[in-house]
């Protein structure tokens, strides 16, 4: 506000100056004019006219004056306002930061009284604290002292105290120290003989103990293997114009008699006598027993093989039956399920490595026996272990698996001991062994089987080859029965003529030959044959 009555006065001191000068060029104009005659009306009028213009040119410039002082007054109070607003601010924020630095310098104040305070404190317990540790070394040097006079004392009681014993024992202190040290020495030696006896004790029980370990696996070791396993039968006839009668017709007894029991029939020039090939010594001796009984009736022909196999199939079984009791009877062993009486029956006619396994397993078990007799061990448990060991090989054709780990599903299903059952499945260390039964059992199998030569994993690779030769041929459509023969060189693959015409049993048997290709390793070569027989029966009454 100061300023714009400081321009608005100035504009009005000019506007005076102005009107003064117009007045002053008048008078000049008519100066002589007025001291002669006075002006004229033409003169007023031009003096009028020049007043006028310089009035108004002396308003116009104090107008733009005033306009200008106007506007510059604005801005100059825009300005003042601008900065007042931010003087405002700044003051508003220098408060701002002086509340804040004093809030701070507030907090610091304090925390700055709480450490002097915990100082003061700690000051306090650390001169409280040399204090006691003065006071304590001061006592330990009193007790110190105190302890060094008591030792002197002690000293000198001591030695009055063995003077007195000397004087009433008549002993010097050396000869009671001789008798003190032969009273320990004789205390010493009873108690070392205790030691002694009781140490001779313990090693004689393990003695006895590490000794059955001992024997059980020096026999263990010392036994071997046996090799050479028959897969043929012979069979004796009366003449060889019988061999004629067996083939028959065109082949049609032989084959009739290979298709029904599965055994491959070799007829060759041996004099009187044939030969029956498989690997499965069940099905080989019920088609002995089949061609021997068609033999002595002397009627052969496709009905009657048909009938005698079947009556053989039962005799065997009784057989099988019977040779198990035997077996049991023999040994000793009761209480065996008639299934694993059965199952051992029919070992009678396997053979492993040229040996009965039947026969095998009754002279492991009578070793077994012995050895447990020996090491005096349960018997009758260790001979039960021994004569199932083998057990398994009644199914192995049957059953996928090794023998050992068969036996011992079967022994366990029918409820044998659990010793029993480790025995079977670790006679071939395919189970570790754990108990004394196992290695004994395993020495008695080594021992029975004890010939030169042995090569098991070749023979159990062979019979396994049999066995995924005939699975590969029962896994197509239609298939009825597989018989594989000649030592695993031929397949006889027989089919039902109902669901299995000409043309694909042709189609199978190629199949069959590239998978066999496919999947297995052999020597030589395998044929394989497909047989499809239609047959028309009628009965004339």
């Amino acid at each position: 506000m100061d300023t714009i009555v400081i321009v608005l006065a100035v504009a009005v001191v000019l506007l005076a100056l102005v009107m003064i000068a117009a007045l002053v060029i008048v008078m000049r104009r008519t100066g002589g004019v007025v001291a002669s005659s006075g002006p004229s009306p033409e003169q007023l009028a031009e003096v009028k006219a020049e007043v006028n213009e310089e009035l108004e040119r002396a308003r116009r410039e104090a107008e733009e004056i005033r306009t200008k002082a106007e506007r510059d007054a604005g801005e100059i109070l825009k300005k003042s306002e601008t900065l007042a607003e931010s003087a405002a601010l700044t003051r508003k924020e220098v408060e701002e930061e002086a509340r804040i630095l004093k809030t701070e310098l507030k907090e610091l104040r304090s925390d700055l009284e709480r450490r002097e305070n915990r100082l003061a404190e700690r000051e306090q317990r650390l001169d409280e604290e040399a204090r006691r540790q003065a006071e304590r070394a001061r006592k330990l040097a009193e007790t110190e002292t105190e302890l060094a006079d008591r030792r002197e004392e002690l000293d000198r009681v001591a030695e009055r105290r063995q003077e007195i014993l000397e004087r009433v024992a008549g002993l010097t202190a050396e000869q009671a120290k001789g008798e003190l040290v032969k009273e320990i020495e004789n205390q010493a030696k009873r108690e070392a003989a205790l030691i002694v006896r009781e140490i001779e004790s313990e090693a004689r029980r393990e003695g006895e103990k590490r000794a059955c370990k001992i024997v059980t696996l020096a026999v263990q070791r010392v036994a071997t293997e046996q090799t050479a396993e028959s897969v043929v039968s012979v069979l004796h006839l009366p003449g060889d114009e019988m061999k004629g009668r067996i083939i028959g017709r065109e082949g049609r007894n032989i084959r009739a008699f290979e298709s029904t029991t599965g055994v491959n029939l070799i007829i060759d020039d041996t004099p009187e006598a044939v030969l029956l090939s498989c690997f499965d010594p069940v099905r080989r001796e019920t088609a002995r027993l089949t061609l021997e009984k068609l033999v002595l009736d002397g009627r052969i022909h496709p009905q009657r093989i048909e009938e005698a196999y079947e009556r053989s199939k039962a005799e065997v079984r009784d057989l099988c039956v019977r040779a198990g009791e035997d077996a049991l009877v023999e040994l000793g062993i009761t209480e065996m399920h008639p299934e694993l009486v059965t199952l051992l029956g029919q070992l009678r006619y396997r053979t492993s490595y040229g040996q009965n396994v039947l026969k095998h397993l009754i002279e492991s078990a009578h070793i077994a026996g012995i050895m447990a007799s020996e090491l005096r061990l349960d018997r009758d448990l260790v001979k039960r272990c021994a004569l199932l060991h083998d057990i398994g090989k009644a199914l192995t054709h049957e059953v996928e698996g090794s023998h050992a780990m068969i036996g011992a599903e079967i022994a366990r299903r029918y409820g044998e001991h659990e010793d029993v059952v480790h025995a079977i499945e670790a006679h071939h260390n395919e189970v570790e062994v754990r108990t004394v039964e196992a290695v004994l059992t395993q020495a008695a199998d080594a021992i029975s089987g004890s010939r030169p030569g042995a090569r098991r994993e070749s023979l159990e690779a062979y019979v396994k080859r049999l066995e995924r030769l005939e699975e590969i041929a029962q896994s197509y459509e239609g298939v009825d029965k597989v018989f594989a023969m000649q030592a695993g060189r031929e397949i006889r693959v027989m089919v039902r003529p109902d669901n299995v015409d000409d043309i694909q049993a042709q189609v199978i048997a190629r199949d069959v030959a590239k998978q066999v290709e496919e999947e297995l390793t052999y020597p030589g070569q395998i044929r394989i044959t497909v047989v499809r027989e239609s047959r028309a029966t009628e009965f004339a009454r």
